[in-house]
């Protein structure tokens, strides 16, 4: 082997050393050994129960190597987009011969539905309604929908803000998803803690918000014994068998993820013009001054500020609060203008909806959902709709997805202080006009009903 390509045996001591040595060794070290497992090659990609998880990214680092030149150990930083995948192309001949070794293609599996495979993401923020749109893929039978996969990872990789680490994190977060899409449920036993033993694990986030990690085949007896943290909510199951989620994956029709992790719409190029997706993206946002008020409630201690600000006649907020909320705006706005231009490489793959208009109109909207996937609607779905957007109005709690919508969206309107009103209109000002929210002039306009904060958008439009 090239020495120039050497690499430590023990992975593990490089990590202690490093982590020493700088706060972002975990992200440094997790984005180069998932772009080398992972980039164009799907190298490890588990298919079936017979194609398991056998070498780990370790054992895959020590048979390729990697550029010491990736890693600055003086200040523990990534290197730029573009600067990483000049450097990872050098390795792609490497990359040949371990897919060879790990498996044959994805076409000879068994069991693999015929048709096409439609592959959606729906890419939100938190606080935006992602769990209320998101039961609308899963409800359907012959949907795979997993609830946040990413959490998993974004406790792994612990996302730290900074224009190189947001790069690290977003390469990440980006070939995990693409592996998740082929089925290869096998690369969260990476990131989930403890380690699953034997494909097998009590901890899979929110497992009873994926009915297809509760269904069977996929679950299995229930074990007494065993505490399960992330239930399913209508049955008791085993620990989850991830090489029986991996089968009933492949057995599905259609496969559809939701994630709040992953900010900048660039990064997924790679996986819409991956041969072996037929990706759809839906863009979930709502208005800014909503998703704080929301969060102030969901996330009090970190909202702390925000609220502390409210109840006091302080003169200015905290700079560094401000920032994040401009740059979560900008994140969002900048993603929608990309979708909204229809580069040639996400024409008929992307679709912005307003949480607003679901809440208002949630049959409809879903219907339009489907048919920008590519998939028919269920009655299934449509009667789960129905039921769970007219609820009682004092009977959704801050994590439910039933909601009487169309009251509901309107709901912050009432819980943020005039001030903070203004202040997120300021900062969010691009955002909010180009998906159509108004701001409120004063006081009494925030809390008059009567006054629509929300434009009437046939369609969006970057001006």
């Amino acid at each position: 082997m090239d020495r120039g390509l050497a690499w430590p045996k023990n992975i593990r001591d490089l990590l202690q050393s490093l982590r020493m040595r700088s706060k972002y060794a975990i992200i440094l070290v997790f984005a180069i050994a998932l772009f080398i497992i992972e980039k164009e090659n799907n190298i490890i990609s588990k298919v079936s129960d017979k194609l398991t998880l056998k070498q780990s990214p370790q054992a895959l680092l020590e048979v390729n190597g990697t550029p010491p030149n990736l890693l600055d150990l003086e200040n523990g930083s990534l290197l730029s987009l573009s600067e990483l995948d000049s450097a990872f192309s050098q390795l792609r001949s490497h990359l040949d011969n371990v897919t060879w070794q790990l498996g044959g293609s994805q076409a000879a599996i068994k069991g693999q539905p015929k048709g096409p495979r439609r592959h959606v993401l729906l890419l939100a923020t938190t606080r935006t309604g992602s769990s209320f749109v998101g039961e609308f893929f899963n409800q359907q039978n012959n949907i795979f929908y997993i609830f946040e996969p990413l959490w998993h990872v974004e406790k792994m990789v612990s996302f730290i803000a900074g224009a190189a680490n947001a790069v690290g994190s977003a390469i990440v977060y980006r070939n995990v998803l693409q592996q998740l899409f082929l089925c290869n449920l096998h690369i969260l036993e990476n990131f989930i803690t403890p380690p699953p033993e034997d494909h097998l694990t009590p901890f899979m986030f929110r497992r009873g918000s994926s009915q297809s990690l509760c269904e069977d085949p996929v679950c299995t007896p229930f074990v007494k014994k065993v505490f399960e943290k992330y239930h399913c909510k209508n049955r008791q199951c085993g620990p989850l068998n991830i090489t029986l989620a991996v089968k009933a994956c492949l057995q599905k029709e259609h496969i559809a993820l939701k994630t709040v992790r992953l900010r900048q719409l660039e990064f997924l190029r790679p996986l819409v013009e991956d041969p072996r997706l037929d990706m759809r993206i839906i863009q979930l946002v709502r208005d800014p001054r909503a998703v704080l008020a929301s969060r102030m409630v969901a996330f009090s201690a970190k909202y702390g500020i925000w609220k502390k600000w409210a109840l006091e006649d302080a003169a200015s907020m905290d700079e560094d609060e401000i920032l994040k909320l401009k740059g979560n705006c900008e994140n969002i706005r900048l993603s929608a203008e990309l979708g909204l231009r229809q580069p040639s490489w996400l024409r008929g793959r992307y679709m912005l909806v307003r949480y607003e208009d679901i809440a208002r109109f949630p049959l409809q909207k879903a219907r339009e959902m489907y048919s920008f996937a590519g998939i028919t609607i269920t009655s299934q779905v449509e009667k789960w709709i129905a039921k769970n957007t007219q609820a009682p109005q004092d009977s959704s709690g801050i994590y439910s997805t039933q909601k009487n919508s169309s009251v509901q969206f309107e709901k912050w309107r009432f819980s943020v202080p005039f001030k903070l009103a203004q202040v997120v209109q300021n900062v969010c000002e691009p955002a909010m006009k180009l998906f159509g929210y108004k701001p409120a002039t004063d006081p009494e306009t925030l809390t008059n009903r009567s006054i629509s904060l929300v434009e009437e958008i046939a369609s969006f439009q970057v001006t």
